[in-house]
């Protein structure tokens, strides 16, 4: 499986196991290089994927059947 074909919960599944593999701060610098890098992928892979949600919230169908642009408000 390739790392786009993860969902958003199994690449922060990774991604968590490999921050816990670091911060345990006994791996051999070229392996946490490696781990370094593959979570740099992973932290990727998620922030397309919430990138991707949030454009699909932001053309919420509204009640005509147009898309309207869809944004959070703050409450006054």
């Amino acid at each position: 499986m390739s790392k786009e074909e993860l969902t958003f919960e199994q690449a922060m599944e990774q991604l968590e196991q490999i921050v816990d593999k670091l911060e345990e701060g006994d791996v051999p610098l070229e392996k946490a290089i490696n781990y370094y890098q593959e979570g740099m992928k992973l932290s990727k892979v998620c922030g397309d994927k919430l990138t991707n949600v949030e454009k699909q919230m932001e053309q919420i169908v509204n009640e005509q059947g147009e898309f309207a642009p869809f944004t959070i408000g703050e409450e006054e």
